[in-house]
């Protein structure tokens, strides 16, 4: 079967496309499933990059979509033909959040899903969205999960309620599909005009750029009549969290998800303070929030926005378009 493998200490130029021993039939409690898509996120890049260390020939890719093959004994709510998606932490089945770190996320602590065939205990997938393409579904386990924990789980949104989402990256996207489907209004911001109008497409009410207008905390504010918004997705980190702080409303609620603008910096804490907004940091979600989300998106019929696909041995060309910060929408590979 075909699989990537990751030589240590990384880099782009240390991904080798291998053929390795078929993994078998799966045992008792176990699934066997043929994968046919992964996409790409940002923690994928820092795994492969070697920004993230991992064991040497480690197995990349979070995100696993594909068909069950075969079940092993003691299995059920799984059959031969299902559709199915990754999850982020197999071990978080539901309830508060328990683990800090990636050392049992598939492609950084333990092998991921660039590779035709796993076998997997049945924690480690849920079913797919009816009707979903499998590069569809692999659009999930990472960016979705994240924007469906931050507004839904963690936020408590509801119709009517204010979202500010932070550029086009996979999750603000989600965020902005997932506000709109539960009937909130949706300001976003990016640095392309030509990626703000695919962003009003998409349903956003609203869009700034940020290059033109680095007071967008306050423009923000402007636009909802001083009162600021109810969430904010909080993509980038100390370089844009003050003027998230600004944008929110008192009492509102920020999701910290994303390091982009590097992992330490001043923040304003007594504004923060003034606002008595929650500011809370996240990392994906547990198995249930998959399966209800995945129930979510059944019931809407709402679907991921793609970019493009690149095949399984183009993985190099699929990480340089990323990082390009072309893209509008989920990358995927596809084999």
């Amino acid at each position: 079967m075909k699989v990537v493998n990751l030589r240590s200490p990384g880099g782009l130029d240390k991904l080798e496309f291998n053929t390795a021993a078929d993994p078998g039939a799966p045992g008792p409690g176990e699934l066997r499933v043929r994968i046919h898509a992964n996409s790409l996120n940002f923690h994928d890049y820092g795994v492969v990059s070697g920004r993230i260390p991992a064991a040497d020939g480690r197995i990349p890719m979070a995100d696993g979509a594909g068909v069950v093959e075969a079940v092993g004994d003691n299995v059920s709510g799984f059959a031969a033909g299902d559709q199915v998606v990754s999850t982020f932490f197999p071990d978080w089945l539901e309830g508060p959040a328990r683990i800090d770190n990636f050392s049992t996320t598939p492609g950084d602590g333990v092998d991921g899903y660039a590779s035709e065939y796993v076998v997997r205990p049945t924690n480690w997938f849920t079913r797919a969205p009816q009707g979903y393409s499998h590069a569809e579904a692999a659009t999930l386990t990472t960016a979705g999960l994240t924007a469906w924990r931050s507004l839904i789980v963690d936020g408590g949104l509801k119709a009517g309620d204010t979202v500010l989402t932070l550029g086009t990256g996979g999750v603000s996207i989600f965020a902005l599909q997932f506000a709109r489907m539960m009937g909130a209004t949706v300001i976003a911001t990016s640095s392309s005009d030509a990626k703000l109008e695919r962003l009003k497409e998409l349903g956003a009410a609203h869009t700034i750029n940020y290059t033109r207008d680095q007071q967008w905390g306050q423009t923000v504010k402007d636009l909802t009549d001083g009162r600021g918004v109810d969430h904010v997705i909080e993509v980038g980190g100390p370089g844009t969290l003050p003027q998230s702080i600004e944008a929110v409303r008192i009492g509102g609620h920020i999701s910290l998800i994303g390091v982009l603008t590097g992992r330490a910096g001043e923040i304003p804490t007594a504004r923060l303070m003034a606002k008595q907004a929650r500011l809370q940091g996240l990392i994906v979600g547990s198995r249930r929030q998959q399966q209800e989300m995945v129930a979510a998106i059944n019931a809407n019929g709402m679907r991921p926005v793609l970019d493009r696909s690149f095949a399984l041995d183009d993985m190099a060309a699929a990480f340089n378009h990323e990082i390009s910060g072309k893209h509008f929408g989920k990358i995927c590979l596809e084999f």
